[in-house]
């Protein structure tokens, strides 16, 4: 999934949340019950908000002021 089809989804699968990271499946729900992965939780399924996704990114791709 690229960003593209990702701002075009206002959910995703904790699990293609994963594969947009770069992380195994079971890499992806340690992260998401560890917190790292902002998740949300309906009923018994847990699903990432792509706005709360991107803005991660966004985070991580700034350039660091030395």
């Amino acid at each position: 999934m690229n960003r593209r089809e990702l701002s075009e989804r206002v959910t995703v699968s904790v699990e293609q949340a994963g594969q947009v990271l770069g992380l195994s499946r079971g890499a992806a729900y340690n992260a998401a019950r560890r917190g790292d992965i902002p998740t949300l939780k309906i009923g018994k399924r847990l699903i990432v908000s792509t706005a709360q996704l991107l803005a991660m990114l966004d985070a991580c791709a700034e350039p660091v002021a030395h």
